[in-house]
């Protein structure tokens, strides 16, 4: 029977299966949030201000509309009215292509916030936050869903909000515990995601309206022309001018909420994104040891001596 030698491998038995690879885990990181932050910021305002000049513009041609509706307009006047509303398409266009790039540079400060927060409850975090529960977590999403919740049906309504209360949280000053939970952070919170879902709603669902109602106005010309042919009398269409008229006016209103509710959405996101900003940033900025200022130290001076001579060692000869 044979022994193995000292620095023989033993031998086990079965065939040999490796292991697995495993990466091993990236460390958080942080990442600061000024710039995307004031991005975002400079984004919104440009959207406000471009939705409020299409308001303006859309009650100023209201009175164009109604004539045009009645047929009061000449053939001048229309051709006008059409040179004017081909004019303010492109500027419909700047809001839409400012909302997009609003809502990238938004989900950019968002996604950076959150993986913030794992970086500031971590052991690599200068002031490491409080230890964190593990059935809960920090968040109650997971990092996905900081991108998808704001494109997938119904839970639209309320994860993006969550994601966002979670992010605040966790990112709460270590000497202001519960600070998301104080009267102005819940109002910037709450103010926010309630102006802003009902901008969306009166955008899509008065849209939608406005289109149907005019559906049904192209049907009841129809059913209205159709039964003057047959009769042989004129056709009624003051009922339907009306209708029309009554239409342009509450896409006009519509409009309008809807500009009020982007702008308050707008003030609120911004100060959201300014304040948790500087959370995170003040929990990462611990002032160094160079930076303290001290107090000045008395001077030291040298001791004095009764004898006038020097007193240096003399290396002479030894007697």
């Amino acid at each position: 029977m044979t022994q193995p030698y000292p620095g023989q491998y033993p031998q086990y038995p079965g065939p040999y299966r490796p292991m697995p690879y495993q990466p091993a885990p990236i460390p958080p990181r942080y990442r600061p949030l000024r710039k995307i932050a004031l991005v975002s910021i400079v984004l919104m305002g440009l959207t406000a201000v471009a939705a409020v000049i299409q308001s303006a513009l859309l009650w100023s041609s209201y009175d164009d509309v109604k004539r045009f509706v009645y047929g009061l307009l000449s053939e001048e006047e229309v051709n006008r009215g059409i040179q004017s509303i081909a004019g303010t398409g492109p500027l419909l266009n700047l809001v839409s292509y400012l909302l997009m790039g609003t809502a990238v540079a938004f989900l950019i400060w968002l996604w950076q916030a959150r993986e913030n927060t794992d970086f500031l409850h971590s052991p690599l975090a200068p002031r490491p936050g409080p230890p964190v529960d593990p059935a809960r977590g920090l968040h109650r999403r997971a990092q996905g869903w900081v991108v998808g919740s704001w494109f997938c049906p119904i839970v639209q309504f309320w994860y993006p909000l969550e994601i966002v209360q979670d992010i605040a949280t966790a990112s709460e000053p270590l000497e202001q515990p519960g600070a998301t939970r104080t009267g102005r952070m819940r109002a910037l919170l709450y103010g926010w995601w309630a102006s802003w879902t009902g901008f969306w709603v009166i955008l899509i669902g008065g849209g939608g309206i406005a289109f149907i109602g005019f559906i049904v106005w192209v049907v009841r010309l129809v059913d209205a022309a159709d039964a003057a042919d047959a009769t042989g009398d004129y056709v009624d269409i003051y009922g339907l001018q009306d209708f029309m008229v009554r239409v342009a006016l509450a896409v006009n209103i519509g409009f309008t909420v809807a500009t009020v509710l982007l702008i308050v959405a707008g003030i609120a996101a911004s100060l959201l994104l300014l304040e948790i900003t500087r959370w995170q940033q003040d929990r990462v900025d611990v002032p160094r040891v160079t930076d303290v200022v001290r107090p000045p130290e008395p001077p030291q001076y040298a001791p004095r001596y009764n004898n006038p001579g020097p007193t240096f060692p003399s290396y002479g000869p030894r007697p």
